[in-house]
């Protein structure tokens, strides 16, 4: 089989869950102050991208990250970042460059990327206009022999946020049921507030896996409302990463991560 079979049979059948490390430039410096680390230690943007870069760098090489919890991890060169807020929602920016990233992606192996749209209330035309956003940009993914991952997140503070997860699921839908049968995507979405909302996406033929991002949850908070979602895996970054520090001695570093990545483990496969 091709790496990009291995990389599909894993994403489909294994246990576990996908680590997220992936902090936009938006959320770097507050993702670095939490891992004991502040703006002092950078003079310019490369000089923060250096630091977290090297925060990744632990974590991945860590005894406790390994395939038998983890069945992937999403990383980032840099991001284009989000539009201003319309309609309840941000858009993602233009990627004039997207093509060639996708094509420089597929020679490394990557086996898909990620794109996110925010969604901040439950406005049925904004969250249309961030649904047709995202899979129109997942073509062109898939078309360039990649998974797309389709990330409309519903922020976790939106008024309504069941209303605008129902909404949500309609669109998701929707756009499912119009791909081809070998157009096959992953979706990252918010834990939603009601039990099992997303089944129906879960079980959808062209949805590979459905995963959740922790949303500024805690961990603890997070695992509890994803242990209530069957067939929903954690795809989560500050939940991850939480009580992770730079002063940390590697036991000690090892042993926290080690912890972490067991219960967001245990509330994937429940």
């Amino acid at each position: 089989m091709s790496t990009f079979d291995d990389q599909l049979a894993k994403i489909t059948n294994d246990k576990g869950f996908i680590a997220a490390l992936d902090q936009s430039g938006g959320s770097t410096p507050k993702a670095l102050k939490l891992y004991g680390v502040d703006e002092t230690a950078w003079t310019d943007e490369k000089g923060m991208y250096d630091v977290v870069h090297a925060m990744r760098t632990r974590i991945i090489t860590s005894p406790a990250f390994s395939g038998e919890r983890l069945i992937g991890a999403i990383l980032f060169e840099n991001t284009k970042g989000l539009a201003d807020e319309q309609d309840g929602v941000q858009l993602m920016k233009p990627m004039p460059d997207l093509d060639a990233l996708l094509k420089k992606a597929k020679a490394k192996s990557v086996f898909g990327t990620k794109m996110r749209s925010v969604i901040k209330q439950a406005d049925p035309h904004g969250i249309d206009k961030v649904v047709k956003q995202q899979f129109d940009v997942g073509r062109q993914i898939i078309a360039a022999g990649l998974v797309p991952i389709i990330e409309p997140e519903v922020d976790i503070k939106t008024p309504n946020k069941d209303q605008a997860e129902d909404l949500l699921k309609a669109a998701l839908l929707k756009e499912l049921n119009a791909l081809k049968p070998d157009q096959r995507v992953m979706l990252k979405l918010t834990i939603p507030d009601k039990p099992n909302l997303y089944a129906d996406l879960i079980k959808h033929k062209n949805a590979l896996r459905v995963v959740a991002l922790s949303g500024g949850y805690t961990r603890d908070e997070a695992n509890k409302r994803l242990a209530l979602q069957n067939g929903m895996t954690a795809s989560f970054s500050r939940a991850l990463a939480e009580g992770l520090k730079a002063q940390q001695s590697d036991t000690e570093f090892n042993a926290t991560l080690d912890a972490s990545i067991e219960s967001i483990y245990r509330a994937s496969i429940s």
